[in-house]
């Protein structure tokens, strides 16, 4: 009994290793694309999440997070960027907001394919009301999401 209870477990942990080994692969054509898009690129660190893959990098001393998915196809790039520093017309939009009386914990400028810019706002009432804030570069507020 004992000798097929460490079967089983030592039959678990070799396939939970070779699943580890799977989702830990970052595909090529990202590292290709990434390296296209970006070969200024410093202090690269990839992280593999299954359907997506994100990048963490330094360009321009800039801090920057890209993300493809699993096929390597860039998806967006995160540039961190403090509310201060957003266009006028993106600050007033979210003055002019309903969110307007929250607390600005992130900020961050955000690259889309075909040239589309818009600025994240991570906006908190408490521990519990966080919304994610995506304004046009005109100050429209877009979209909005829930997050943690």
């Amino acid at each position: 009994m004992k000798l097929i209870r460490l079967f089983m477990i030592a039959s678990l942990a070799l396939a939970f290793n070779g699943v580890n080994a799977q989702v830990t692969k970052v595909p090529q054509a990202a590292k290709d694309n990434f390296a296209k898009q970006y070969p200024a690129a410093e202090n690269v660190e990839w992280n593999n999440e299954v359907l997506s893959v994100t990048v963490g990098f330094t360009l321009n001393g800039e801090n920057m997070d890209a993300e493809y998915n699993n096929k390597g196809i860039w998806k967006s790039t995160l540039q961190d960027l403090p509310f201060e520093k957003f266009p006028a017309a993106v600050k007033d939009g979210f003055s002019k907001s309903k969110y307007a009386d929250r607390e600005i914990t992130d900020a961050r400028k955000v690259f889309f394919p075909g040239d589309v810019i818009q600025y994240r706002i991570k906006a908190e009432r408490n521990d519990l009301e966080k919304k994610y804030l995506f304004f046009s570069e005109t100050g429209q507020l877009l979209r909005e999401t829930i997050t943690l």
